[in-house]
């Protein structure tokens, strides 16, 4: 009896206290616009307790009753402090403001970075639009995708080349998501400029490692870019006016305080001054953000957004170029509960290649589609665990290319590379505790499959190999399939599936520093075919199949990270080492382009990085900005498959493409008075590895260049010097029409970097000769930026 007594009454006692609990939650914004802020820190001191806003800007915390201060931070935005009794679950939405500092002061924002501290997240840098808009850049157009060059561990694959390198990866390991859709190419004209409007971007972060469970199908990073959601207050518009593009936004309510629309257009007019010199050729970029966003109730908003982008590079009238992105995307927020909140997602995305050559007679078309469903939750079970889970679904249409004539006469015959398909379903559940005081963890399984779909004829070969070894020359060939065999529409070809566990764990020595150690398995079953450092427009995305098998990476970081004189100064230190199989390797003279049967150019090899990276950034004052430098190594190798084989480059480890042993990068912006800021960025680093001749012999009078070891040589070092100003005749003016001027100079002392070496023999002289092309200069610029 008494037994059943101490049971009643133990229950009873825990009821009462789950009763005693309630749960403050809400959406934080700007007081301006009602965009929702992503970040931001929501704490109450006295419980040691606090939470961040998601995507959506939604928090939610739980506490025992009783009456509270609640302190609401976010950088470059004034604080709120405000009281609150919560005797019952509360629903409180928060508006900020942006802080309207005077310069005198020494504005310190509190908590932001004591809570990165304790949290279980490295490896992830976040950038503001803000920081963004006053690096200079090239040609007068801010850049999203530059921006992040200067953060450790990211470098370029080239001067003016698109794509960027993370970690020792390759460009097409990196997941770039626009609002949640896939952007397979991020770069206008070739790499001058990204397809990001920075007038439209509302949130940037990066994710080099640590990568949560949510994000999946790519191995070195994720680039999470979040648009803005158009301003439901009133009516805004702004943009620019620059030496070779402009663009323009514009925003305001559908309905006021419920719903919003944004449209933001860019374009580069350089081409229209070609023709009046009489140059016929061109080259010139448009694109579109669009952005709908309405509230139907507390509990459920719908947001409907897109871009779309094309490029043309026009040649003499005989040569056109077209590529460019579209995605489409709905979204619908739920909230279930106060702790349960939830986005469903309906995503499209295109990327397409065009090449029409009027001199042959033919058109060329090429690209990839994805249908892409994803949902989402997000469970606020306490202060102490956060859980995440949902599910994904992607299908792929893959276009490797189209020709067709495009004269009566042309003697072209039309033809279409097989189309591929593929299947790509995950789940994933990630939880983030904090199990005491000083030691947090993140923890999650993500659980993907792949399927490669029929409607298309596989080569087959013997033994199973597409590419064969001649003993006698010691060389790599194609293969010669022996026959073939036909998949329909509801064959698999080829299927996989593979657990990715990911940890990241936090232990904090005070409340200025900490150490953190993460490890991520991830898996990545699409291969841009391409050998080439920099990704180009004519590369082709293939899906994993019986040659072609998918790519998995294990990646292991330990860092140290602290805030120095109450957090003016910040210092982030990693170190990294990771691992890749499967990795894409192609035999000597590999032919890439047009090729129906990629499997008999292409062998499976490994891959590995490891480095040290080390940031420091000041982050308040009249002068700000950052320190990064990297000290990293990446490496590639393909052993051959017996003993007889010698393997890619006599089966050793080589330098990738895209190894840079230094990066260094010197990040300023210091505000002079309230007209004047000025900015600077150095940038150094070493030169891209590439393959030099080492020697020559004389074929029936043909001087042939004869090469050693893969990039066992570097292009010259690379370094640059960019700066800029900007100037507000009248900052105090808050409303109406408003402007600022911002002069840039990039590569002040005008470094020539060699963005390649090429050899050749003097037709005077019969010497050989290295020729070095650089792509820029000093480059000057202007641009008017307005806002009303």
């Amino acid at each position: 009896m008494n037994f059943k007594i101490f049971i009643c009454l133990f229950f009873c006692s825990v009821s009462m206290m789950a009763q005693e609990k309630v749960t403050l939650s809400g959406t934080i914004s700007d007081t301006k616009n009602n965009e929702t802020l992503i970040g931001v820190t929501v704490y109450i001191k006295s419980l040691q307790t606090g939470a961040t806003t998601n995507e959506y800007g939604f928090y939610s915390i739980t506490v025992p009753k009783g009456t509270y201060t609640v302190q609401v931070n976010y950088m470059g935005y004034q604080g709120i402090e405000e009281t609150l009794t919560l005797n019952q679950n509360t629903r409180k939405n928060f508006g900020m403001g942006e802080n309207s500092q005077d310069l005198q002061e020494v504005v310190i924002t509190e908590n932001k970075k004591k809570v990165d501290i304790r949290r279980p997240e490295m490896s992830v840098n976040k950038l503001s639009i803000k920081e963004i808009k006053k690096m200079p850049v090239v040609l007068g157009e801010t850049d999203v995708l530059k921006s992040i060059l200067t953060l450790p561990g990211v470098t370029n694959a080239g001067e003016g080349a698109s794509g960027f390198n993370v970690r020792g990866g390759s460009a097409d390991q990196n997941l770039i998501l626009l609002d949640e859709a896939t952007v397979y190419n991020s770069s206008h004209l070739f790499g001058f400029f990204s397809v990001f409007n920075s007038d439209a971007i509302k949130d940037l972060k990066l994710y080099k490692g640590g990568i949560p469970a949510r994000f999946g199908g790519r191995l070195s990073s994720v680039l999470d870019i979040y648009q803005k959601e158009g301003n439901s207050k009133e009516f805004h518009m702004n943009g620019g006016i620059g030496l070779i593009s402009s663009r323009l936004l514009a925003e305001g309510p559908i309905t006021k305080d419920r719903g919003s629309f944004l449209v933001a257009g860019r374009a580069s007019y350089a081409h229209l001054f070609l023709k009046m010199t009489d140059n016929k050729n061109s080259a010139y970029f448009y694109d579109l953000n669009t952005k709908l966003s309405y509230k139907l109730n507390d509990n459920n908003n719908l947001y409907l957004s897109g871009y779309f982008g094309r490029d043309v590079f026009d040649l003499n009238s005989n040569f056109m170029n077209t590529y460019g992105n579209t995605v489409v995307n709905l979204r619908w927020n739920h909230l279930f509960s106060d702790k349960l909140f939830s986005n469903m997602s309906l995503i499209y995305s295109d990327y397409y290649y065009g090449l029409t050559l009027d001199f042959v007679g033919f058109n060329w078309d090429s690209g990839i589609k994805n249908y892409n469903f994803k949902y989402d939750l997000k469970h606020y079970i306490s202060n102490k665990l956060q859980l995440s889970y949902g599910v994904n679904a992607i299908y792929y249409d893959f276009n490797p290319g189209t020709i067709e004539p495009n004269k009566p006469n042309s003697g072209i015959n039309a033809d279409q590379l097989d189309k591929k398909y593929a299947f790509e379903p995950s789940f994933y559940i990630d939880a983030e505790q904090k199990i005491t005081e000083n030691l947090s963890v993140n923890y999650g399984l993500r659980y993907s499959m792949f399927y490669r779909l029929g409607q298309q004829k596989m080569n087959i070969y013997d033994n199973n190999q597409a590419v064969i070894f001649n003993d006698d020359l010691k060389i790599y060939e194609k293969g010669t399939p022996t026959g073939s065999e036909y998949f329909g529409r509801n064959k698999t070809i080829a299927s996989f599936d593979n657990f990715e566990p990911r940890v990241a764990v936090s232990y904090a020595l005070n409340d200025d520093q900490s150490v953190k150690a993460s490890y991520n398995r991830m898996s990545q079953y699409l291969h841009l075919i391409s050998n080439t450092a920099s990704p180009t427009p004519l590369d082709v995305w293939a899906p994993s199949d019986n040659f072609l098998k998918p790519q998995t990476l294990d990646q292991y970081a330990i860092g140290y990270f602290r805030n120095f004189n109450e957090d003016k100064y910040s210092l982030e230190v990693e170190t990294f080492y990771k691992k890749i199989k499967n990795r894409v390797d192609y035999i000597d003279g590999a032919d890439l382009i047009a090729n129906n049967a990629i499997e008999q150019v292409v062998l499976n090899g490994s891959a590995r990085a490891y480095g040290l990276e080390v940031l420091l950034r000041k982050n308040t004052g009249k002068l700000t900005g950052w320190v990064s430098y990297t000290l990293s190594r990446s490496e590639q190798q393909t052993p051959g498959r017996t003993p007889n084989e010698t393997g890619i480059n006599n089966g050793e480890w080589y330098r990738s493409g895209y190894d840079k042993t230094h990066n260094l990068s010197v990040t300023g912006s210091y505000t002079h008075n309230e007209k004047w800021t000025f900015g600077a960025i150095f940038a150094l680093q070493s030169g891209q590895p590439v393959t030099y001749p080492n020697g020559q012999y004389i074929y029936q009078g043909i001087s042939v260049p004869s090469y050693g070891s893969r990039n066992d040589n570097n292009l010259p070092l690379y370094h640059h010097l960019d700066v800029s100003a900007t100037y507000t005749p009248k900052p105090e003016k808050k409303k109406g029409w408003q402007g600022e001027w911002v002069f840039s100079i990039y590569n002040l002392y005008s470094r020539k970097n060699a963005a390649s070496i090429s050899f050749r023999q003097n037709e005077d002289t019969a010497r050989n000769e290295a020729i070095k092309l650089s792509i820029f200069g000093i480059v000057p610029s202007v641009t008017y930026n307005f806002k009303f």
